[in-house]
């Protein structure tokens, strides 16, 4: 079982507790970190746009990433929201496990 990281940004702290609490509840992560007041640039609709955003960072399984990825398309508000999945190399042995045993066997 391989565990992963998922960076994913909401448009605000309020939306990223929503986001983050159901990913949890539905045991698609066993936990989510929210960053608070990022400042983002980036190109949109052909231009640049500037933005206060939060960061959510979930810990889940590689074999979840993709209902979790499409549990926050549906709930999220961007048309195309930011969802990145990264690899754990490596880390705590006990703290990866605990990530296993905190997530659900069977995704829907």
């Amino acid at each position: 079982m391989n565990q992963v990281l998922v960076y994913m940004t909401a448009e605000s702290v309020d939306q990223a507790r929503r986001l983050g609490r159901t990913l949890v509840e539905r045991r698609l992560a066993a936990c989510v970190n929210i960053l608070p007041d990022m400042q983002s640039l980036y190109w949109w609709d052909g231009a640049v746009q500037e933005g206060q955003e939060a960061v959510l960072v979930a810990k889940t399984r590689e074999d979840l990433a993709p209902a979790l990825t499409e549990a926050v398309k549906a709930l999220h508000s961007y048309k195309c929201p930011c969802v990145v999945v990264l690899p754990i190399i490596g880390g705590n042995p006990d703290f990866l496990r605990w990530i296993g045993a905190e997530t659900r066997d069977i995704p829907d």
